[in-house]
């Protein structure tokens, strides 16, 4: 019976430097989809810790950890506890990567506009 060679294997025959290169781009494919769970484990933090610096329970972390969908400000306060910031990348096909300014201040800036005067109906 024939074996296949196994990647370990392929990449054991490289030079240091190609396997290096190799493995920098692998962490950077990693890096670019993570879940929060990953990023909580990235960081070398357990559940327990991430609720006593939220203030809630463990079960908290766990349910969050598992949602597909939560706030803005919830999923912000959960990475700025872990020592990060999070930013919002805005893609459209034709243009360049827009960073999404912080929400908050957009928010605020609005309320802070005059209202729009209506037009009035005229018969």
């Amino acid at each position: 019976m024939i074996m296949g060679k196994t990647l370990k294997d392929r990449l054991s025959k490289l030079p240091a430097a190609r396997r290096a290169k190799v493995a920098a781009r692998a962490d950077e494919l990693l890096a670019e989809e993570m879940s929060l769970s990953d990023l909580r484990k990235a960081r070398k933090l357990t559940q327990e810790r991430i609720a006593e610096m939220l203030g809630i329970k463990q079960e908290g972390v766990s349910r969050l950890e598992k949602r597909s969908d939560m706030l803005l400000s919830t999923l912000r306060n959960y990475v700025a506890r872990m020592g990060g910031q999070l930013e919002l990348i805005v893609r459209f096909p034709d243009r360049p990567d827009v960073l999404l300014q912080d929400l908050a201040e957009l928010t605020t800036a609005a309320s802070e506009r005059p209202a729009p005067k209506k037009k009035s109906m005229r018969t």
